[in-house]
């Protein structure tokens, strides 16, 4: 699989977050008070290795930081090859039983790619049983005719706490292949902080494409 070498401010943003995280949960006078979700950040690393056919395959980076409301992104080679993405949103969520959380958020793209994007998370999650879908427009501003609607949607149930399965659909124009919204199965499991998913695409339509998605969660 051939990758490309993220951006220099790609990882200074990853590098920066990270250590304001760490200095905030470790360092700071509130740390002696009792445990508050909204005190705590919550971090998130996953690469996703792309095996397409007939065309090159690629790794995806993508990193999280929330605390409290806060959103911080940052994504590569997800809106396009060789692109990278900055994105801020505002966390919140409704429900106890049926739980809805949701993050507007504003993006910024450049690279092969150049744009402002507005963009959302948001999951739906009932017993073993969830909804997420996440998406943004990108509002080319090279060529508006490269302007674009990427979406991801899962439908996962949880047989036990390590692992799950359902379905995924995506839209993307990263790689191309001859279907517009392309769907298919996935398969997860995880192990205290770190989750691996297998995810199979047009399957049955095309020739498959396959998603090797390894996460840390801190």
């Amino acid at each position: 699989m051939t990758a490309t070498r993220p951006p220099a401010i790609f990882v200074v943003a990853l590098l920066a977050v990270s250590q304001v995280a760490a200095q905030t949960t470790a360092g700071s006078p509130s740390s002696n008070l009792p445990d508050s979700s909204t005190d705590q950040w919550s971090l998130s690393f996953n690469i996703s290795g792309y095996i397409v056919p007939h065309d090159r395959s690629y790794a995806s980076p993508t990193f999280s930081a929330d605390r409290g409301w806060l959103h911080f992104g940052a994504r590569y080679n997800y809106e396009d090859k060789e692109t990278a993405s900055l994105w801020l949103g505002y966390n919140f969520s409704a429900g106890e039983k049926l739980v809805f959380e949701a993050t507007p958020m504003i993006g910024g793209v450049f690279g092969t790619t150049t744009g402002l994007a507005p963009g959302y998370l948001a999951s739906l999650s009932w017993k073993r049983i969830e909804l997420s879908t996440e998406g943004e427009y990108v509002f080319d501003t090279k060529d508006y005719r490269g302007s674009f609607f990427y979406s991801w949607l899962e439908l996962a149930y949880s047989p036990r706490d390590w692992c799950r399965g359902g379905l995924v659909a995506q839209r993307t124009k990263a790689y191309h292949t001859d279907l517009d919204i392309q769907r298919g199965l996935f398969v997860g499991f995880s192990h205290k902080k770190v989750d691996f998913t297998t995810y199979i695409f047009n399957a049955g339509w095309t020739d498959p494409t396959v998603v090797l998605s390894l996460g840390f969660n801190f």
